[in-house]
């Protein structure tokens, strides 16, 4: 009818949430790392992953980048790329970092989270019942996820930033699985954490650095 309005057509709906091509292809290497198909000293042949994913060069070089960024692998000009050796010495180093982020974190967050804990406690209950469980690879998952959401309800983006290139997960399951190295079981620890963010305790940043350089000492499995 004359005058009548005609609907608009819905406007085409865009995904905010596309992976990029080098984020997918660095998530396929992490996963060749933890699986086993890499070890260390193995080199990872750029034109053979894009072959093999059927993707150009590009994004493979730019994931190998991130990785090396990472301290995975070490690229070499006109020697490609190849997986880097992990010695207790490393991890050793990697742990101090670590504790004064978190350090700084927990400083920062007992101040935000003003005593409220409720983001906390289900990781803590997901920590415990995987030690109950004995799920090594759900522990690790939970206690990573149980000090992220620490480092988050800092609320200082750069701090984040920082601590998530430690890629802390990664190197624990590595460990694990290249080292030998023993699951540090330490649920229990975690309620005193909770607790000192519940009553807004002062010390609690030093409490979570003391609780990180603890897994510097990690003993190491024989073979």
């Amino acid at each position: 009818m004359p005058g009548e309005q005609v609907p608009e057509a819905p406007a085409p709906v865009v995904s905010l949430k596309r992976v990029p091509l080098s984020e997918q292809v660095r998530r396929t290497l992490l996963d060749g790392l933890l699986n086993g198909r890499w070890r260390p000293g193995d080199r990872i042949i750029e034109r053979h992953i894009a072959q093999e994913l059927d993707v150009s060069h590009g994004p493979v070089r730019e994931a190998l980048r991130d990785l090396q960024a990472m301290q995975l692998v070490d690229v070499l000009p006109n020697r490609g790329a190849r997986v880097r050796e992990l010695t207790p010495d490393y991890l050793a180093s990697v742990y101090p970092v670590r504790a004064a982020l978190e350090r700084l974190a927990g400083q920062l967050a007992v101040r935000r989270l003003g005593g409220d804990v409720s983001e906390l406690e289900p990781h803590l209950d997901l920590l415990h019942q995987a030690a109950r469980d004995g799920d090594t690879d759900l522990q690790i998952h939970c206690a990573v996820e149980f000090h992220r959401e620490i480092v988050r309800s800092a609320g200082n983006e750069v701090l984040l930033r920082n601590w998530e290139s430690l890629a802390i997960e990664l190197w624990t399951r590595l460990s694990l699985k290249w080292l030998r190295t023993q699951l540090h079981e330490n649920a229990e620890d975690h309620i005193a954490i909770v607790d000192a963010f519940r009553r807004q305790d002062p010390y609690v940043g030093r409490m979570l650095e003391l609780h990180v350089l603890e897994y510097a000492h990690k003993p190491i499995g024989m073979p």
